[in-house]
This record gives C-alpha cells, structure tokens and sequence, in this order.
C-alpha cells in the first residue's frame, strides 16, 4: 500500500457533515433588537462624525438576532451608503449599539 494511502486511513472522519455547524447555531442565543433613544442616537451620530479610515475602534452591534463586538482598524467607511467597513467586516449605520475609541 502507498504512503499517502496509508495516511488517508487515519485522517478524521465527520459522519454527519455540518453538525459541529448545526449545533453551533443552535446554542446562538437569539435577542430582539434594542432601539436607541434620541439622545443615544445624536451621541452614536456624534462619536461616528469623528471616525475616520485607520482607527482602531470597537463596535457592539446587532448581526442576525445577536449583539456581536468586533474589534479592529477602519478600513472605509461610506456616509453615503450608510455603513462602515472593519477590516472586512461591513456595518450597517442602524446596527450599531455602541462604539468605544
């Protein structure tokens, strides 16, 4: 038998392709979205104002029915399209919750 043969035969197998995936979603906590007051949205507007491309910045914000924090540098940020972009992760304006500089 070939080397490479050999190896193959014990290498992981996954019975059941996607579970680890299945139940990762299904231990994910689903939250209603929670909705700003006036003045925490002028202080979010505010704190946006003064981003620019190349801050480090974290962001709490809400992704497919959880808060999630994503931390890193801006890499663009579009004020008319209405999101910004961490490394290669694009926010929507309206998810964001909180941002700390």
């Amino acid at each position: 038998m070939p080397r490479t043969d050999r190896a193959s035969q014990f290498m992981p197998f996954a019975a059941l392709k996607g579970f680890e995936e299945a139940l990762r979603e299904k231990e994910r906590i689903e939250v209603e979205k929670v909705f700003l007051t006036d003045e925490a949205l002028n202080y979010l507007d505010y704190q946006l104002s003064l981003l620019k491309v190349g801050d480090m910045v974290s962001i709490i914000y809400y992704d497919f029915g959880a808060y999630v924090k994503k931390t890193g540098i801006i890499s663009r940020i579009r004020k008319d399209a209405g999101y910004l972009t961490i490394v290669t992760t694009d926010i929507s304006f309206d998810n964001i919750r909180e941002i700390k500089m």
